[in-house]
């Protein structure tokens, strides 16, 4: 039997929960690979609620589950790892057992990732607010991820049918991304990004687009020296190792050509410079993917949707396509 691909519920007061079922419902959740969602089954039954679905649960062993939610001959594998109160939650509002909760699914998932029991995990989105009261040291999702698989860096890449992009720097204040960047820092987001399109999708020879910072590459040093001095090094030793690097690109113009196929992954500076072209295109079914990991993640690209949750109207596009790409890199 298919090892399986796990999904974690995300914030129970989010929109997680009623993601899953909706797919659930619409059979987007059937694949060549056997799903067990990590959660908590009353959580699962308020979501069904939504959509007018009396569940039942059983206990069940099933190979990583050990509930099963039923609905008619239809089964959703459960591994129950909370029991929270659901007459006590509220949409948008999750408390300190909710943040417990979140840990004990993604620290769940990802052990069984690691030792070799499930093929991939897709993770639903969840608040860091509440993580930290439960006492998670990391500043978010991904970070705990690198944590429990004992990694100092990992890349973050937004993927798309048509676009790829990975960022040097994530969440930091525009005004602290130059102090940021460095030649080593660079590489080692060309170096990670190689390593897995080569190993999870099937490259032999990746082709990566190295951005620029500044405006028109810098203009020959007019608008900033960062391209001469950190990234084109950057590059430079790239192309040494045997990597397919170019650039530095003028970020302005290069994504035309980048989306007509000319490129397999963009290396952005920051945040922004990536996720506005990759949301343009992709807002619906963006994918989060993090590589570096000795195992494969994918997830939402949105939030918890507090001013949604509850009310069944969230869209499933990015939690299917996440769940697509996990079984396409487990293969």
């Amino acid at each position: 039997m298919e090892k399986p691909i796990l999904i974690t519920q995300g914030d129970p007061t989010g929109v997680g929960p009623e993601l899953i079922i909706k797919a659930w419902l619409d059979g987007q959740l059937d694949g060549p690979r056997p799903v067990v969602v990590a959660g908590d089954a009353a959580v699962l039954q308020r979501a069904a609620d939504i959509f007018g679905v009396e569940l039942e649960c059983r206990s069940e062993s099933r190979g990583l589950a050990d509930h099963v939610l039923c609905l008619g001959h239809r089964h959703l594998p459960l591994r129950a790892l909370s029991r929270l109160a659901t007459d006590e939650l509220v949409y948008g509002r999750p408390d300190r057992a909710c943040g417990q909760a979140m840990i004990d699914y993604i620290t769940w998932a990802a052990e069984a990732c690691l030792a070799g029991a499930a093929a991939a995990m897709v993770t639903g989105p969840i608040s860091k607010a509440a993580i930290h009261a439960a006492g998670c040291p990391a500043p978010g999702h991904t970070e705990l991820l690198a944590q429990l698989c004992g990694v100092d860096k990992v890349v973050m890449m937004l993927a798309g049918q048509r676009l790829r992009v990975c960022l040097v720097t994530t969440h930091l204040a525009l005004a602290e991304v130059p102090a940021a960047l460095t030649t080593d820092e660079i590489l080692v987001t060309m170096r990670i990004t190689h390593r897995a399109l080569r190993r999870f999708f099937g490259l032999e020879r990746p082709r990566l687009a190295v951005l620029a910072l500044n405006p028109h590459a810098g203009e020959g040093g007019q608008f900033g020296d960062e391209e001469a001095r950190l990234i084109a090094p950057a590059i430079a030793a790239a192309r040494g190792e045997g990597i397919a690097a170019s650039g530095p690109h003028s970020a302005d113009t290069l994504f035309h050509f980048a989306v007509g196929g000319a490129y397999d992954a963009v290396i952005c500076m920051y945040h922004d410079q990536g996720l506005i072209p990759l949301k343009l295109l992709h807002f619906e079914d963006g994918v989060n993917v993090t590589l570096g990991l000795p195992i494969i993640r994918t997830s939402v690209d949105h939030g918890t949707a507090y001013d949604l949750a509850g009310s069944g109207r969230a869209g499933t596009a990015s939690l299917v396509a996440a769940l697509r790409l996990a079984e396409e890199m487990a293969t």
